[in-house]
């Protein structure tokens, strides 16, 4: 089931009371979704309006005045067609009714009183498995690694490990490779390759229904026999109007034409549109040596650690200077609570260099030493998905729950002083 059945509402809710009506509301203003669809009356007015209505993508239903709730749940399977994602409501606090409610088919069980921070934890969740492609048989499908790009600010080289890392896999290792550019209106993917990014990103926008394996094939611009790249120069009077179904179709075609998805994802994307992690494999967390850098690392990491725990994390720390970072090393790996896999060395000449060849900067500079951690990185996103639990064994220790403040001594940071006999 995908979004593109128009007839459906993409979130629909029975209530008992208006106190959990009015938290629910807030959380769905806040989701970009109705508040009308938030109605009054529990599970049999959800039965009675679903069997003369289409069944929204997620349905949540409040069991309160229910007598007999599994009973009910069944009969609510009978009118609600398939792929609707159910969330239930109660105030029983009983974990035999919870494994019954689950086993019956329902996503998720909340206790009320009910508290907007739960309520948006169980929508995120709920939309990520809507949204998830549906398994195919396994025994035909071919492996497809998917990695998605996420710099913690702006400029820290994100768009260039992503094209970079595209490069690699379609040359160094000969594997189909297609790269995803989500900065509509402003992504660099097809200027760095020298390339047209032509209307197919904003078509398949427009017109999520249209995409199939055709559709890819015509839409998609040719960088090399195995590298094939689908971007957008969006006009910046346009606002980006989608719901994020164009983009999960075409992740879900890419794992059929293609190996290797490479996604350049802004951090807004990530926000907006959570689901679109939903089947990605490795996110790599770009950053600098700064202290934004830090704490938008930790944001990002506890992010995936709560929406993506399936994807294996690296960190790739750019434009290292010795001497010259705004924070240690050490100071960063501390107040993010984990090692960072790779420090790309600072390159202004390189990068210079593969701007005017109108190549990626791996390809241009192949022999210098950033080069080299590049193809590592590379090396590591393959190799990693072939070892045996690799996704989730490498997601960082949350230790303690500290204040996101609480994980930096700013004065060590920022104040260090210099050792006696030192230069300044």
């Amino acid at each position: 089931m995908s979004w593109k059945n128009a007839n459906r509402d993409a979130f629909s809710a029975f209530m008992c009371d208006e106190t959990a009506l009015d938290t629910l509301r807030s959380v769905v203003v806040d989701m970009g979704w109705a508040p009308e669809k938030c109605h009054r009356g529990g599970l049999r007015n959800a039965i009675q309006s679903l069997s003369i209505t289409a069944s929204p993508n997620i349905l949540m239903v409040d069991l309160s005045e229910s007598g007999d709730p599994l009973n009910d749940i069944n009969a609510l399977a009978e009118v609600c067609e398939p792929g609707t994602v159910v969330i239930a409501v109660g105030q029983v606090n009983d974990v035999r009714l919870y494994r019954d409610l689950i086993a019956s088919g329902i996503q998720d069980y909340l206790l009320k009183p009910l508290n907007p921070g739960q309520i948006r934890d169980a929508l995120v969740q709920a939309q990520t498995i809507f949204t998830a492609p549906k398994n195919h048989d396994a025994g035909t499908a071919k492996r497809h690694v998917s990695t998605a790009i996420v710099g913690t600010r702006g400029g820290v080289g994100a768009s260039t490990l992503a094209t970079s890392i595209a490069w690699l896999f379609s040359t160094d290792h000969k594997l189909p490779t297609a790269l995803l550019d989500l900065d509509v209106h402003f992504g660099t993917g097809a200027l760095t390759l020298d390339l047209e990014p032509g209307r197919g990103l904003t078509d398949a926008i427009d017109n999520p229904s249209r995409i199939d394996g055709l559709f890819i094939e015509r839409a998609m611009i040719r960088a090399n026999d195995n590298l094939a790249i689908l971007s957008a120069e969006a006009p910046i009077s346009a606002p980006l109007m989608t719901d994020g179904s164009a983009f999960v179709q075409l992740e879900e075609e890419f794992r059929h034409a293609f190996e290797m998805t490479v996604i350049d994802m802004p951090r807004n994307m990530l926000i907006n549109f959570p689901h679109l992690l939903s089947d990605v494999n490795v996110v790599i967390v770009a950053t600098e040596l700064t202290l934004a850098g830090a704490r938008d690392a930790i944001r990002l990491l506890s992010w995936l650690k709560t929406n993506a725990a399936h994807a294996r994390p690296i960190i790739v720390a750019n434009k290292i200077q010795v001497g010259a970072n705004e924070i240690s090393k050490s100071d960063f790996e501390a107040s993010i609570e984990r090692k960072i896999n790779f420090m790309v060395p600072y390159d202004i000449k390189g990068a210079s260099n593969a701007a005017k060849l109108g190549q990626t900067f791996v390809a241009a500079n192949r022999s210098t030493k950033a080069g080299g951690v590049l193809r590592d990185v590379a090396q590591m996103i393959i190799g990693s998905v072939d070892e045996e639990g690799a996704t989730n064994a490498d997601n960082g220790a949350d230790k303690r729950k500290a204040s996101l403040l609480g994980k930096f001594d700013l004065k060590k940071m920022l104040a260090t002083k210099p050792k006696a006999g030192a230069p300044a």
